[in-house]
């Protein structure tokens, strides 16, 4: 016999499947992080269909916000924890740099060829051994030099360190911290050789320009123990995430270690590259004189086709770099944003945009094209895109931890100031007392 009272029915809600702990929105399951767990550098796989297809579960949002930034740089660096943050969300010009262990390794990134740079890289190779017993990593190629390789005092220091070769030795997991000698190239350098997190940079100005890199080295030795001490401010560049997805148009060996070979039905033709770009994306005609053709898509929608020179996609970093010499805006790096700005137009209406951090851009060769077009990230890896090709961009959930001279204000508008000279006018003159009686 059926209960006289009436039983209430709820309906059975649908399997969802949670993304794994630590994974930001924007970025798949390989950029998942544990803390307290050195990350590594994802070599170069197949992937099989049944990983394909469960990876298809873990769909990107389509939230307006970035992914939230990694806030461990490294092995042993984090940002420190502000009491203060309201709904935990730091105020950026108290970000500080603070670290788990002592730093005992770091990375010296030396300008190639640059005669200037020999002697203040020598000194401060000196200074880490010698009086704060590091590590010094440096590139191999800086040490076959030949006035570096010929110089006999310099021997004894060079038995010391530590090298590696770019593509070849992953140093992901080695590196506390990173100083640059040069300009902003170094920088940029810096960042292409960590795919993942990346250690705190501290960028000393012995370049041409010098916008990202506000340290002067005649007081090398007190901001570098500073540094050492953890007593400094922190700036979080935020990157691109990039993947260009290519048809296989013919069988050739490739040696680029970002290359990803995919074995699934539906890309059984296809091969995938990844990149990180601190600056910019850019697409452009290259030799053709034709006018490039590309379709720009967000999350999916088709937005525009850029018929022009090209089209430059870039951080809030970037936007003091090519995007402003094409007219567009200079964004505070702080600032959660993409700027897309065209090159040359052929379009009296085309203005550059700035869209939310966590859209999803797509590039892709029009139909009508005449041409292929050509990309490079951050003047780097350049190559060309031809009809069936694809270049998606999203906010990276890994930025640059850039140290600070003195917090994240000044130091940005001090650049603008001392490097483009924004603003830069004759001051008008005060009137007299007699022009004043005059107006009245």
């Amino acid at each position: 016999m059926e209960s006289s009272e009436a039983t209430s029915w709820t309906p059975k809600s649908e399997t969802r499947v949670d993304p794994p702990p630590h994974c930001c929105s924007a970025c798949d399951s390989r950029e998942s992080h544990v803390p307290g767990k050195a990350l590594r550098k994802p070599k170069a796989r197949s992937v099989s269909t049944s990983a394909v297809a469960s990876c298809a579960e873990f769909r990107r949002t389509q939230s307006l916000h970035g992914p939230s930034p990694v806030t461990t740089f490294g092995p042993k660096a984090c940002m420190l924890k502000n009491p203060k943050a309201v709904m935990h969300i730091q105020d950026p010009a108290s970000q500080r740099l603070t670290w788990n262990k002592p730093p005992k390794s770091v990375l010296v990134i030396k300008k190639i060829q640059d005669v200037s740079l020999l002697q203040p890289f020598k000194e401060l190779c000196i200074f880490l051994t010698e009086q704060k017993k590091m590590i010094v990593y440096v590139e191999r190629k800086v040490l076959e030099d030949p006035a570096i390789a010929n110089d006999e005092s310099f021997v004894a220091v060079k038995k010391n360190f530590c090298t590696f070769r770019e593509d070849f030795d992953d140093i992901s997991n080695r590196v506390d911290f990173i100083i640059c000698l040069g300009g902003d190239g170094t920088l940029l350098y810096a960042s292409s050789l960590f795919q993942e997190s990346v250690p705190p940079v501290m960028a000393f100005h012995l370049g041409s320009l010098g916008f990202l890199t506000p340290f002067n080295f005649d007081t090398y030795q007190s901001q570098v123990t500073q540094v050492i001490e953890g007593n400094a401010a922190i700036i979080l560049r935020s990157r691109l995430k990039v993947k260009v997805v290519k048809e296989s148009r013919e069988k050739t060996k490739t040696k680029d270690k970002n290359l990803i070979i995919t074995n699934g039905e539906a890309e059984a033709t296809r091969k995938t590259m990844q990149y990180q770009v601190l600056n910019e994306v850019v697409v452009d005609r290259g030799p053709s004189s034709y006018l490039s053709n590309v379709d720009l898509f967000l999350d999916g929608h088709l937005i525009t086709t850029v018929q022009g020179d090209g089209v430059i996609v870039s951080t809030p970093t970037g936007s003091t770099a090519y995007a402003v010499a094409a007219g567009a805006s200079m964004i505070h790096p702080n600032v959660p944003a993409i700027l897309i700005t065209p090159i040359c137009p052929h379009s009296l209406s085309f203005r550059p945009i700035v869209v939310p951090a966590g859209v999803e851009l797509k590039i892709m060769l029009s139909r009508e094209a005449r041409n292929n077009a050509w990309v490079s990230f951050d003047g780097r890896k350049r190559q060309e895109i031809g009809h069936g090709d694809s270049i998606t961009i999203t906010t990276s959930c890994f930025p640059v931890p850039s140290i600070c001279f003195r917090d994240p204000v000044n130091d940005w508008f001090e650049s603008l100031a001392q490097c483009l000279h924004w603003n830069v006018r004759k001051k008008q003159s005060h009137l007299s007392s007699e022009e004043e009686e005059e107006e009245f």
